[in-house]
Parts: structure tokens; sequence; C-alpha cells
């Protein structure tokens, strides 16, 4: 008999009530009729603005095109010596600052030189290594870099004051490509199936950023637009692809295209009020020489806008699973104290991510702090200079987006949860109910082995207390002593 009773808790217990599932579908349908539009008129301002690919009235020389007969070659360092820089150029000829090199060694200066085996075979070319690279980092036996062969170029014969093999960079694509496959492992081992849609749908945002935004940002489209139309696709596709289609989700999505409407905005303010033109900056400069269509402040525009996004899809995302879990945790709870229950997580995640996202950045500008810093700046002209405002308003804009994503991400979800959640007479049963209209595809085996074991449980109770044998009877007095 207690079997059966078992049997029977399990079963009904796993499977939503007609009036849960109906409820559920309306919340849907109330989503659906707001997100819908909103990712067609997103699609639609996609096609509008996408960019035709064409590169006319460009005008950039790549720094990676060489001279006829001149080579990028690749190599590994056998060993490294210092002497004079003039004993370098014995190695081969140059094209060029013969004299000035010439002078140098008179005055005995002294280079660092690389004897390097090519990697498509040869003997070993002495390669003579920058002083910037040689003094701040330097190379060393085994690295492998990349150097400008100029021992074939058109003319070499003529100039003997130069090293005919120049370095150019380190080879760093072993170190990275075991980073990558580490991170993947890591993330696939921990987040399983989720972690794997994670990193497809990261490949899928770098694809709108690499075709959408950057060529748009070239074309002269405008930014603001360009920015929101290109950040909602991306999250759209990158939330719902990393953790399905669910009430959950969606709540999550609307929590964070409020934020991101919020930062665009503040953005456009600030990049005008502030007058951010990226005026110090060396590849702003390049930039403006390159295209009369490239808009440097929308550059920057388009730069503070994009930059919040992953905080922001995190403090969505999370919160709004906050409010699912503490629903199944207390199905009785109002909407109010549901709500603010999850806004004490709400609060300690904001002065967190906070932390985050000011210390990505000043990591990011590390090399420019140092260098304010040792100008002896007083603290305001620092933060506001051409250097570091760009980076202080960054953090300002993306904090306060993300910080206003919270409670509206909040109390979307309470709402949503309370239309999907029918309360019944049995506790345990509504929660359940709750639970299933959130459950995780991939932790289904997890769930109801859980229902079935609390139902087991509560069946193995009931009978112990409707025994009436005389030992059931002191056991029950001895547990209530």
């Amino acid at each position: 008999m207690g079997s059966g009773h078992s049997h029977s808790s399990s079963t009904g217990h796993s499977e939503p009530t007609t009036q849960a599932v109906a409820a559920r579908r309306r919340a849907n349908r109330i989503l659906a009729a707001v997100l819908i539009p909103l990712t067609l008129l997103t699609l639609a301002g996609m096609a509008l603005l996408w960019p035709s690919g064409s590169k006319e009235g460009i005008t950039l020389a790549n720094p990676y095109s060489a001279a006829p007969g001149v080579t990028f070659d690749t190599g590994k360092i056998q060993s490294v010596v210092v002497e004079s820089c003039m004993q370098g150029s014995a190695a081969g000829p140059s094209s060029g600052s013969g004299d000035q090199q010439q002078g140098q060694g008179q005055q005995g200066t002294d280079c660092t030189f690389a004897f390097t085996e090519p990697d498509r075979g040869g003997s070993p070319v002495k390669v003579v290594i920058n002083p910037d690279v040689a003094k701040s980092h330097g190379v060393k036996p085994g690295d492998q870099i990349r150097y400008l062969n100029l021992s074939q170029a058109a003319g070499a014969s003529a100039s003997q004051g130069s090293p005919a093999y120049i370095f150019v960079d380190f080879v760093r694509t072993l170190p990275i490509v075991l980073l990558a496959l580490l991170y993947a492992a890591v993330v696939i081992a921990v987040a399983r199936w989720r972690g794997l849609r994670a990193l497809i749908g990261l490949v899928g945002a770098y694809f709108v950023l690499a075709s959408f935004m950057l060529p748009g940002l070239v074309e002269g489209k405008p930014p603001l637009l360009l920015a929101l139309v290109g950040a909602t696709v991306i999250m759209i596709g990158v939330l719902y692809f990393a953790h399905g289609f669910s009430a959950r989700t969606s709540t999550a999505l609307l929590g964070t295209i409020f934020g991101l409407a919020i930062t665009a905005l503040l953005a456009a303010w600030a990049t005008d009020a502030a007058n951010l033109a990226g005026v110090g900056s060396h590849d702003a400069a390049t930039l403006v020489n390159t295209s009369a269509n490239i808009s440097i402040s929308g550059v920057i525009l388009c730069g503070l806008i994009i930059s919040g996004l992953g905080v922001l899809n995190d403090v969505t995302i999370t919160q709004s699973s906050a409010v699912w879990e503490l629903y199944e945790l207390a199905p009785g709870s109002s909407a109010r104290k549901l709500f603010t229950s999850a806004m004490r997580i709400g609060r300690d995640h904001i002065a967190s991510t906070v932390y985050t996202i000011a210390f990505a950045y000043a990591g990011a500008a590390l090399p420019i702090l140092i260098i304010v810093m040792l100008y002896d700046r007083p603290l305001a002209d620092a933060l506001t200079s051409a250097e570091l405002s760009e980076e202080v308003i960054r953090t300002l804009v993306g904090s306060i987006g993300l910080v206003l994503a919270i409670p509206v991400t909040t109390l979307i979800a309470v709402l949503v949860v309370k239309a999907t959640g029918i309360k019944t007479a049995e506790p345990a049963s509504d929660g359940l109910r709750a639970g299933d209209s959130s459950v995780d595809p991939d932790d289904v085996g997890d769930t109801g082995t859980l229902a079935a074991a609390a139902a087991s449980s509560r069946s193995t109770h009931q009978t112990y207390e409707n025994s009436d044998t005389p030992a059931s009877r002191r056991g029950r007095r001895a547990d209530r002593g």
C-alpha cells in the first residue's frame, strides 16, 4: 500500500496541472507579444543598415605589405648575442639608413642579434632585435619569431650599412591555441552542453561584430543605430542559443534590452557632452586619415555600448535565475517579498560587478595610468584628460546601465514567475509545479529523481505516522520528546 501511495505521489507531482499549463502559456504569449515584434524590428533595421562592403576612398597602407623582393619569414631562435651594431651589417645588405647605423657603430653602440633557423629551411640567419623589445622583454633560444628578409630586395647590393634580417614580432600561435583549447575544455567540462552552446554563440557574436558593425562604421552608418541593432541581435542570439527558449531567458532578454537602451542613451549624451574625439589615440589618428566617412566619435560611441554587453548579460540572466530559484524554494511568497529577496541578491551583484568593470578597464589602460602618474598631474586633471576620460566614461556609462537593469529584470521576472505558478492546497505540489515551469532540459533526469525521492520520503513518513503498533507509538513518543 505504501508503494502504491509513493507511485501516485510521484506521478501526481511531476506533471503540471491544467491551470499551471494555461498560466504558463498566457505568460509566454505576453512575452512573445513584446519580444517578437522587437526582434522583427531589429532584423529589419539590420537589413537596412547592412554595409555594402565597399572600401572605395579608403587609403590605408598595410604595414605587412612588402616591397618587391622583401618577404616576411618565420624561424626559431638558436642563440642570442650582444655585439657591436657594425658587426650586424656583415650579415647582409639593406635598403636605407646605412650611414646612420655606421655612425652608431663608430660610437660603440651594441645591438642584440638572434641567430635564427628559418622555418622554410636553410642556414641560420642573423636577425637584429629591436632595442625596445630587447630592453623590455628580450628574446631567448627557442622563441619563434617573424622577421623581415631584405636579402633579396631590389637594389640591396648597393647598400651595406644595415642588417638584412630585422625582427618584426613574436609568433604566438601555439600559446594562444593552447589557451583557447584549455578555455573551451574548462567551460564544457563545468557547464556541459550549455557551455558548448555559449562558445558557439560567442563565435556568432563576433561574426555580427566583424561583418555588420565594423564595416558599417567604416562606411559612415549612424553609429547609435548601428550599435543598438547589432548589440540587440547579439544578445537575442546568445541568450536563446545558450540558455534555451523559456520564460526565464525571455525575462533576462527584456532586462538586457532595457539596460542596453539606457547605456546607449547615456553613451550618446556623454560622447557629445564630454567631447570625446579620440585625439589622444594613435589608432584614432590613423583612422581619421584613412577615410572621410569614419567618425571617431561614432567609433567611441559604439565602443561604449559594446563594452558593457558581457556584464549586462551576466547580471540579467543571473537575476532572472535567482527569482526562479527563490520562488521554487518558497512558492507561497508574495510578489513583494519575492522582489525584496531577489533584490538583496541583486545588490550584492551590483557591488561586485561595479568592481569588475572598473578593474577591467583599469587593467586595460595600465600603461596610460603609469604615464599619467609620472606626469605628476592633479587627480582631477588626470581623470578628465584626453588619455583617461574615455575609460572613465566607459566605466560610468556601463555601470549605470547594468545597475538599472537589475531592478527592472527582477520586477519582470517576479511578474512572470507569479503568473506561471499556480498555488494549491499542498505546498510541496505547488513548489514542484513552480519548479517545473522553469526546468532546465539538462537537469530533467535530476529533477525526476529528486521528485521521486521526495514522494517516497513522504509516503514512508505517512506510513510511519499512520501505523498503530506499540513499537510505532513508542517511536513517535520518542521523536516528539
